[in-house]
């Protein structure tokens, strides 16, 4: 087993960020309005339900590197993948709130391992400069994920049961994938390979703004993606199947924040993530202000998916870039910091739509995006990286997997140049 091309392992890598992010996660929103209808389920409830699996996705992140360590990278994303048909499964026949908050739970834990476990891969399949580029594509598949949950909402209104029905197919698809097209290796590294630099005070302390803006970006967030749907059919009573066309903008904007956030990661990171976070902020206004016009909150979700999609990836080269050959903190430290905001903000705004309604609450919460957007300049700027030193190490990686590849696949061993150790 082996990929052609690093283009190939993103391109997989996406279809299983598509499913795990994407319909696991992000797509619950979507069905918040027949969910809550058939249900019975209060504003503050469904807050409680929203924070839920992402709280569960912190718990799963912390362990996810160990288990790509010790199990292998195609282990830990089957069990991410088993993970998701569950939880999947279990909203789609879900009975209370219970059962519900048990499902959303099992799906947080799904995606909480899945990016680990496809870093652990990426490690020994692609080259350390590539890394940002791989997963900025892979992490843009969370939009293809939305994307593809759209017809269910669309040409089965209210039918929600059926469409995670169909969400848990997909995801055992994608435990098939998984066993067939990722390698069961954790990172190979050469015995000879310099030791990985301490973590200087330098390092820490950007990694500790890097993370309040990701925490602050999530915090923002979550009122749009667990409130959104919500909002234009209980304030702005539309029909519950055209809130399927904000999500369908939410996720063909969300492609283009590979290209945004690529682009930043070469010119300037913290002017884009200012802009972007305004762009967020807007978008929360503007869904607040014309909640009964289809076109407006059309576009807002439009402008929603692109800056969301794109500070997530601009996030995750940033850690690439701060703690460069440290994949298991790096990116996983600022997709934590994102899930924790979006769990302490899933349950207040659930809180505020009860109390002061809908509009007032996006009001606060766009005031909130808007303020930390105007902290961008903060933002962390890279330390000095430089490719060359990797070669060498690259070579080894290589050599080291594709003898751990022929001992798996029975075939006459070619031992490397030079000894190498897995872990």
């Amino acid at each position: 087993m082996k990929f052609p091309s690093s283009t190939a392992f993103a391109l997989l890598g996406a279809a299983l960020i598509a499913i795990s992010y994407g319909l696991a996660r992000f797509a619950f929103g979507l069905f918040v309005p027949p969910i809550r209808a058939e249900l019975g389920l209060t504003p503050e409830v469904i807050g409680i339900i929203g924070a839920l699996p992402l709280i569960s996705f912190v718990l799963a992140t912390m362990v996810a590197p160990l288990s790509a360590d010790r199990l292998g990278a195609r282990n830990t994303a089957m069990v991410s993948g088993i993970f998701g048909v569950v939880g999947l499964a279990l909203i789609s026949q879900a009975s209370g709130a219970v059962s519900l908050g048990v499902g959303v739970v099992a799906c947080g834990i799904c995606t909480g391992l899945m990016m680990p476990a496809l870093t652990a891969a990426m490690q020994a399949l692609v080259k350390r400069s590539l890394h940002g580029r791989v997963s900025s594509v892979m992490n843009a598949g969370t939009s293809i994920g939305v994307v593809v949950a759209v017809p269910t909402i669309l040409f089965l209104a209210g039918a929600w049961r059926y469409a995670y029905a169909s969400f848990a197919v997909l995801a055992l698809l994608g435990v098939l994938a998984t066993w067939f097209f990722i390698p069961s290796v954790s990172r190979v590294t050469p015995s000879n390979a310099a030791p990985a630099s301490p973590i200087s005070a330098q390092q820490w302390w950007r990694l500790l703004r890097l993370s309040l803006f990701a925490f602050m970006m999530g915090f923002v967030s979550a009122a749009y993606w667990i409130f959104a749907p919500d909002l234009v059919v209980n304030l702005g009573a539309m029909p519950p199947d055209a809130t399927g066309w904000l999500w369908l903008a939410v996720g063909i904007a969300g492609l283009g924040g590979a290209v945004v956030a690529d682009l930043a990661d070469r010119n300037n990171p913290p002017i884009t993530q200012a802009l972007m976070l305004m762009m967020l902020a807007a978008s929360l206004a503007l869904l607040a202000a014309s909640p009964d016009n289809l076109l407006i909150a059309t576009f807002s979700a439009l402008v929603f998916g692109l800056a969301y999609m794109s500070l997530t990836g601009l996030y995750l080269m940033t850690g690439i870039r701060l703690l460069p050959g440290r994949l298991s903190m790096g990116p996983v430290l600022p997709f934590m910091a994102v899930s924790l905001g979006q769990a302490a903000g899933s349950p207040i705004v659930g809180v505020l739509v009860n109390e002061v309604g809908y509009a007032d609450a996006f009001a606060m919460f766009c005031a909130i995006g808007i303020l930390v957007a105007m902290l961008s300049p903060l933002y962390p700027r890279y330390l000095d990286y430089e490719p060359e030193e990797e070669v060498e190490e690259e070579t080894g990686l290589q050599a080291a997997y594709d003898y751990q590849l022929q001992n798996e696949e029975g075939e006459p061993l070619t031992p490397p140049t030079g000894n190498t150790e897995s872990y």
